[in-house]
């Protein structure tokens, strides 16, 4: 079992006592337990105690945090990126910022999701610097927003791109794989329709055009056609699907309602566009002879993530999880993560670290410390490789 006094225990616990609740658009999260800023302040600084040359950039509400350590004999440049935000903490049956071990592991929120690859990673660091083993140029990326929108990476990308002599060979998403080298995922499009209809009052209901009606009918039409969709197949990734996930219109029962909304999640496949998404919803309305609604947005909130299996990414993380006597077999996962939008953007990497999806964003979210100390241990192999 891990040591309580691991140096990456105490990490953790530093970083799941720190607050940064993704507010999801949402107006009802508290300040104090709001946003990206506190924990960035604190990864910035333990950085630059490390030596590390560190910016914070974004907007001060949702920072992201870069630093930078560089090898005289780099092999190569990698980037690692661990998020900085967690979702809301709704529902949760602990005390989602109080970092307590028992029984092997730690909990609170973000204890899995995704402090925990952080705080391996800067166990690592520490470690390779500190015997002056670090044979790679190193990037470490702490970014906002990754449970929503990605507002982080396109800050890191717009950063990157000013300073080309920095840009990374690949790069690590550090989310929880169980350890597992993950080089394929679904990306995620999310689609929006309005229905237009024309108010009155409810007496005479054949005086106005009811909007959720007309999106009554844009749900049949979208679920005829997620059984099409679900015949796109990838042989890694099996089929793409479609899933109706909030739907919204009318204003009192006495009025008939002029508009109703709608919003859907797409889980595309690599070589699937949101173009290509927003015109199979669009024929499917037209086929079932839906009017009144339209798509007034679709937008790919994560890309797919396809990196063959003989990149030098993968290849890396095989040499050190055989090192470390783990499964090197690569591996695909169900969920969506920032490397696809960095892969989309000509950075290619992979998804790794510790603990398990099953565990993120539950009510009892946790860690094993067993998988932060593997993680760590991985990450140091990577890093003098």
């Amino acid at each position: 079992m891990a040591s309580k006094t691991s140096k990456a225990v105490q990490y953790l616990r530093d970083y799941v006592a720190i607050p940064s609740v993704n507010p999801m658009g949402r107006d009802d999260i508290p300040a104090n337990i709001s946003g990206e800023a506190r924990y960035a302040a604190h990864l910035a600084e333990q950085l630059r105690g490390l030596g590390l040359d560190v910016e914070i950039i974004g907007t001060p509400e949702r920072p992201s945090v870069i630093a930078e350590a560089r090898s005289a004999d780099a092999v190569d440049t990698l980037m690692v990126a661990s998020h900085l935000d967690t979702v809301p903490v709704d529902g949760m049956e602990i005390d989602p910022f109080d970092p307590v071990v028992k029984g092997g592991r730690l909990y609170g929120r973000g204890s899995c999701d995704t402090k925990s690859g952080m705080a391996a990673l800067l166990d690592a660091v520490g470690r390779v610097l500190r015997r002056g083993t670090l044979r790679r140029n190193l990037i470490i990326v702490g970014e906002s927003d990754e449970e929503l929108s990605s507002i982080g990476v396109f800050d890191i990308l717009e950063h990157l791109k000013a300073r080309p002599a920095q840009k990374p060979d690949w790069v690590i998403a550090t989310e929880p794989t169980g350890l597992r080298v993950v080089t394929h995922h679904k990306g995620i499009a999310i689609a929006r329709l309005v229905a237009h209809g024309r108010a009155c009052h409810s007496s005479d209901p054949s005086a106005g055009r009811n909007a959720i009606v007309a999106m009554s009918r844009a749900v049949l039409a979208l679920d005829a056609l997620s059984a099409e969709v679900e015949k796109h197949r990838d042989t890694r990734l099996g089929r793409a699907t479609l899933s109706i996930g909030v739907i919204s219109g009318g204003h009192a029962p006495n009025i008939v309602p002029d508009q109703a909304r709608l919003t859907m999640d797409r889980r595309m496949l690599p070589g699937e566009t949101p173009e290509q998404v927003r015109e199979e919803i669009e024929a499917a309305l037209r086929r079932h002879g839906v009017e009144d609604v339209e798509v007034v947005e679709c937008r790919m909130e994560k890309a797919p993530l396809a990196t063959p299996d003989d990149h030098p990414a993968v290849v890396a993380c095989q040499t050190a999880l055989q090192r470390a006597g783990l499964p090197i077999e690569p591996g695909t996962v169900a969920f969506g993560t920032d490397a696809g939008v960095f892969a989309q953007h000509a950075l290619p990497g992979v998804v790794i670290g510790p603990g398990s999806i099953e565990r993120a964003h539950t009510a009892r979210e946790y860690v094993e410390l067993e998988q932060l100390e593997a993680a760590a241990d991985l990450f140091t192999a990577i890093l003098e490789a």
